[in-house]
This record gives C-alpha cells, structure tokens and sequence, in this order.
C-alpha cells in the first residue's frame, strides 16, 4: 500500500478542525489520550518549571499548547503545523489564555528551520508517526535536540509499534477490539485502513535508542496502553 504523502495529509487535517478541537471528539481513537496529555505536560512542569519558550510541533487545534499554558503560564509559544485552518484555530484558542505573542509556523517539521538551543520543552503531540523512513526519524529527533535548551525536554505521545512481529500483530488485534467497541464492525475496519495508509510508528525500542545516540541524557516511559504511549527525552 501506498502511504499518504504529506499534501494528503494536510488537506485531511484541513477539513477536520472541530472535531479535532476536543479531546473528547479528536482524539476518541487514542487510547488513554487524556491521561497522555495530562502526563507529558505535567512532567514538562517538573522537568523545566522555569520555562519560558515552549515549542509544539503538528499542533493540530491546540490542545497541547493551552494544557501546558494552564501548567506554565508564563510560556511564549510557537507553533508547527501542515494545515493553515488547524493554525487558524490554534492561534485562536492560544491568544485567549496566552499573555505573550504566538509565533505561527505552517510546514513540514523536516524543512522548517529552528533556532538552536532556544525551547525549553518541545511538545510532539500525534506526529512523530506520520514520519516514514528512519533517516526521517534521525533527522528530526537531531534538529529537536538541538533546538532544545540544555535540561529542556521533548515531551511526546504517540502511535508506537512493537518490535516483534507476533507482539505487533497482538497488539493490533487488541487495539482492533477496542475500536469495535466504540463504533463496531466497520468502525474498527475503516479506522484500521486509515492508520496502514497515513501511518508509519516506530517502536519506543527504536525511538529510545535513537534518543540515546543522538544525545538525550535521560529518557522515561511516562505510560503505555495498547500502541499509545507517553515518553520524555532530557537534553
């Protein structure tokens, strides 16, 4: 199967913005999406409670931006997404409960440049996964380390695979199930097509040793359910 190509990936996004403007509606998919968030952000807290410059990259509507905002909000954001309506809605929702200026970035994380040594955390909320081949990965978890101040931290939730094969498969099957549970049979199906055509998740085996080679000094799983996790890298 041919995988989306980032173009098909925003106009997707484009077209999505109310559902994906709440947790409870964008995210009924993700497993555990509430405590993920709630966990990657508070951990950002305790990480870098002096933080001034936050970083969210594949934004979407904003959701990760205005939780750690409630946590820190003293936070000058900037933020990184494909679709110019999903930045619209960021932007929106952002400057009503931020005291600082929102910087705006529409693109693909690849080709945009950041400033080094400049984030305090990087959020990396349901985006890391649409990436595809490993020298992908490499490059964007180098220029995310490098754009992090030192003790700053990369706070992500995300689709993640396993590396074993059967597991892999196991994991899905029960994955399956709980999409059938919330909207049954065809449910599951449509869902499922969807992740094999627009998604590429790597195993946190792989993302961890990637981090630890790129230089991340600390690295913790902050939880776990299903192929939905919450880790953090420590620059």
């Amino acid at each position: 199967m041919n995988k989306s190509t980032v173009s098909e990936i925003r106009e997707r996004f484009d077209k999505d913005v109310e559902r994906f403007s709440n947790l409870d509606t964008g995210q009924v998919t993700t497993v555990d999406a509430e405590i993920s968030l709630e966990l990657i952000t508070e951990c950002a807290k305790i990480i870098k409670p002096d933080a001034i410059q936050l970083l969210d990259i594949g934004c979407g509507a904003g959701n990760y931006t205005l939780k750690m905002l409630s946590k820190l909000p003293q936070l000058k954001c900037t933020v990184i997404d494909l679709s110019k309506p999903m930045l619209d809605r960021a932007q929106e929702r952002v400057s009503k409960v931020s005291k600082n200026k929102i910087e705006i970035i529409q693109g693909d994380i690849r080709e945009i440049d950041l400033q080094e040594n400049h984030f305090d955390i990087i959020l990396a909320g349901a985006v890391l996964h649409h990436l595809r081949e490993d020298a992908d990965w490499e490059f964007v978890f180098k220029k995310l380390f490098n754009a992090l101040t030192r003790g700053g931290c990369l706070m992500i939730s995300d689709l993640v695979a396993q590396d074993s094969v059967l597991v892999n498969d196991f994991i899905w099957t029960k994955y399956g199930d709980y999409i059938e549970k919330i909207g049954g049979k065809e449910y599951r199906q449509k869902v499922l097509d969807y992740v094999a055509k627009e998604d590429s998740p790597r195993s946190l085996n792989f993302q961890m040793e990637l981090m630890k080679k790129i230089g991340f000094s600390n690295i913790e799983i902050l939880h776990k359910n299903v192929c939905f996790a919450a880790y953090c890298a420590i620059k």
